[in-house]
């Protein structure tokens, strides 16, 4: 299906720029981070990058253009063998996705999103033309009806439907934080909510995450049920103090009297060349504190699962995203209410010889190590966590007494890692089923670097897991 790419918003108060120069041509296959056009506003000169993956299927704004408003179409995104449409037919047709820019955002100390995806971006399918994610991907919960219809749609897509079918069912349920309602989301999850549910319940905040933080937590200690967004879990720094002493302490505090059913999510984790402050993974940060639940999704099944069921959880959630996973499209389930189970990992993938345990954007690393390694005849086993606090090691525990070893594999800091957890509970409980030590794939022990050859060191890549299993199958 053809997608609208928009003339993005450089600044909140942007209202049209000039399309100066672009970098693509009609054809060219793009990835998303990759870079598109350059926009001339009064102030500066910025590029602006590609989200989803497709191919430039038509130009509908020529370079040299000035006045092009914002939120007005620029190109078309098409899939592998689809043809673009006609133009008439584009707004009729086509969601529109927008390509996000690159430049510094006035908000929250001027965070830059430039920059190159990392090496799990999802190939076109040959056959269907969808983006999906690595070959072997194929989901199949357990409480999917046999012969259930699946519908391809992005993480995105599948987060904004939770967001919907949940806000439909639940008249407490709303969605605050900053662009959610105007500008549909910083990345878009929010798209078409405003239109459905109006401002009472679709609230754009000013930048200040302390206090919208603290609003929330106010609104759910009342009854309420807030989805709270921050634009990346960067800024959420902001508003540790809410989230951590009190939403997440005062249903114990209270001796249960008082619960705090709030969703707190976002993006985590590096995006592409973000620098230092801004791409930080706070898997572990959060996962260390009683009261609180935390959710990573890889899959969009999940991600409209998990989010489902963290709306309805009377506890504090912490769900994180991945910006670089939201245009990644997977199978969902078209069932009348899908929810998936907090607190339960999924075996992707069974296998005999290595345990490979991965959560969020690594789940899709895990699968393609897996593919390579089975060229050398080393059967893996894949488990997604989806859930890191309550932390299903029992999944976990079951698989690595199978294969006898266990490689972990995340984009956090190593000290202190969900790894390290994991290999300690696997340590002090199948201790005697291991033929190897556990061994953790993490990012570098470093704060992240700004250039981009130095980014693509600090982060963890398919060799650096292949490497990591032969090391524990003896196969150096």
């Amino acid at each position: 299906m053809s997608t609208e790419i928009l003339m993005p918003a450089l600044s909140p108060t942007m209202e049209e720029g000039k399309l100066a120069k672009w970098l693509v041509k009609e054809g060219d296959e793009v990835r998303s981070g990759d870079i598109l056009a350059e926009i001339e506003t009064d102030k500066a000169t910025m590029e602006f990058e590609a989200v989803d993956e497709g191919r430039i299927g038509k130009i509908l704004i020529p370079e040299g253009t000035e006045g092009v408003k914002v939120n007005q179409p620029i190109a078309v995104l098409v899939q592998a063998n689809e043809q673009a449409p006609a133009t008439a037919a584009l707004s009729a047709k086509a969601p529109s996705v927008e390509a996000k820019a690159s430049s510094p955002s006035p908000s929250n100390g001027g965070a830059s999103t430039a920059g190159k995806p990392i090496d799990q971006t999802p190939k076109p399918s040959a056959a269907g033309g969808d983006v999906r994610g690595p070959s072997s991907a194929v989901l199949a919960e357990p409480d999917v009806p046999d012969g259930a219809e699946l519908i391809t749609m992005t993480v995105r897509e599948a987060l904004r439907d939770a967001m919907a079918e949940e806000m439909r069912r639940d008249p407490n349920v709303f969605l605050m934080g900053e662009e959610v309602a105007q500008y549909q989301g910083a990345y878009k999850v929010s798209q078409g909510l405003l239109e459905e549910f109006g401002p009472e319940r679709v609230i754009d905040t000013p930048i200040t995450e302390h206090g919208f933080t603290g609003l929330g937590v106010g609104a759910a200690f009342g009854g309420l049920r807030p989805i709270v967004e921050f634009m990346t879990w960067n800024f959420a720094m902001q508003a540790m103090d809410q989230i951590i002493n009190s939403a997440a302490k005062t249903r114990y505090m209270s001796g249960g009297q008082m619960q705090c059913p709030i969703v707190f999510r976002g993006p985590n984790g590096p995006a592409a060349r973000v620098a230092a402050q801004h791409s930080q993974d706070y898997s572990s940060w959060y996962a260390h504190v009683p009261g609180l639940k935390v959710v990573a999704p890889y899959f969009a099944a999940d991600a409209k699962g998990l989010l489902k069921a963290a709306i309805r959880d009377p506890n504090p959630v912490i769900f994180l995203e991945n910006e670089i996973v939201y245009g990644r499209s997977f199978p969902v389930p078209k069932l009348d209410d899908y929810v998936v189970p907090i607190g339960k990992a999924r075996i992707v993938k069974r296998g005999t010889h290595v345990t490979l345990v991965a959560h969020s954007i690594c789940v899709g690393l895990i699968i393609e190590a897996a593919e390579k390694l089975a060229v050398e005849g080393i059967d893996a086993e894949l488990i997604d966590l989806r859930t890191l606090r309550p932390l299903d090691i029992d999944t976990v525990l079951e698989s690595v007494k199978r294969t006898n070893r266990i490689v972990t594999v995340e984009q956090g800091w190593p000290i202190c890692s969900i790894g390290s957890e994991i290999a300690s509970q696997v340590v002090e409980k199948a201790f005697d089923y291991l033929d190897a030590p556990p061994t953790k794939v993490t990012g570098k022990d470093i704060p992240m670097p700004y250039a981009a050859n130095l980014e693509k060191l600090a982060l963890p890549h398919v060799d650096d897991v292949v490497a990591a299993v032969k090391s524990v199958c003896y196969r150096e």
